[in-house]
């Protein structure tokens, strides 16, 4: 089964560092996702650029809207992800545990379904 491995991390964190404590921070994240790819377990993985370079699109009573960031409300973003075959939540959740992204942020793990199938645990 697949599972997501979202890294939720508090906005402008990444400027608060050096340019070498975010290469270091980067370089362990690559080595973690070697690491998958060598057992077989890594499906994707991404890093994403921070909220000030996005935007958030709504379509409401067929009129859209768009809101470029940064974005004052958010308390969280997601960061990057890897996306691996695990065969059971313990599994992947013994994955987030491993990943070095923990010691700075939350590592969710959320298991891929479709939208209307809730019953995955």
């Amino acid at each position: 089964m697949a599972y997501m491995l979202l890294m939720i991390e508090p906005p402008g964190q990444r400027a608060t560092r050096t340019e070498a404590e975010g290469r270091d921070v980067y370089d362990r994240m690559v080595r973690f996702g070697e690491d998958l790819k060598e057992r077989g377990l890594l499906l994707a993985v991404e890093s994403l650029q921070s909220q000030a370079r996005s935007s958030r699109v709504q379509v409401r009573g067929g009129k859209a809207s768009v809101l470029d960031g940064p974005f004052a409300e958010a308390k969280e973003m997601v960061g990057g992800f890897f996306l691996v075959d695990c065969n059971t939540r313990e599994e992947a959740i013994e994955l987030a545990k491993r990943c070095p992204a923990a010691e700075w942020c939350t590592v969710e793990v959320r298991a891929l379904a479709p939208c209307y199938d809730d019953s995955v645990r």
